[in-house]
């Protein structure tokens, strides 16, 4: 298990180039008014890649989570870049994180983190027929690159390492549409 990195300091940041926060001022349709504070993403979105290596094994990744302030195990992801499109940007990232391209490509859905408070949403991508090819990322630190069974899922979200929603949900989607039990629409 590698050490988490070394938190030096901490502050508050009021403009992000990341994030930023907006007010709504809401009135619902019996009257009432509220004011709601949301994070409204910059950039065009996210795409969170299902990478099967195989008909039964996806390809995970262990990177370090600044939120939760451990390593986790989930997908690959990563934001979109401006003239991408989301089959481009996932197969880029597949081959920054992961060191594989795809052949197919296949948009399953889309996934928000927080809908009460948050604009961001994430491309669920499955990638299939997988080849190698390596490109530079943006990571500080090459990604522990680890095969799993879908059909141990159960023993997947049981680890305490595994607690990345959006992760989950996209496997799930993906056996499901691999085992003919889901469209995309």
């Amino acid at each position: 298990m590698r050490k988490p990195p070394i938190i030096h300091a901490t502050r508050d940041v009021h403009d992000s180039s990341f994030l930023r926060v907006e007010q709504l001022d809401l009135e619902f349709s019996n009257g009432e008014r509220r004011v709601y504070e949301r994070l409204k993403g910059s950039g065009l979105g996210a795409v969170i890649i299902v990478p099967m290596l195989d008909d039964e094994t996806v390809l995970l990744v262990h990177e370090y989570g600044a939120g939760v302030g451990r390593y986790e195990l989930s997908l690959p992801k990563g934001r979109l870049d401006r003239d991408e499109t989301v089959e481009q940007g996932a197969d880029r990232e597949l081959k920054e994180e992961i060191g594989y391209g795809a052949r197919k490509l296949k948009i399953l859905h889309n996934l928000s983190l927080s809908p009460s408070y948050m604009t961001h949403m994430a491309h669920v991508v499955l990638a299939q027929d997988l080849y190698p090819e390596r490109l530079q990322g943006d990571e500080p630190e090459e990604l522990e690159v680890v095969p799993w069974k879908l059909a141990d899922l159960h023993l997947l979200i049981a680890r305490e390492d595994v607690t990345e929603g959006r992760s989950i949900a996209a496997l799930f989607m993906a056996r499901e549409y691999l085992a003919g039990r889901f469209s995309p629409t």
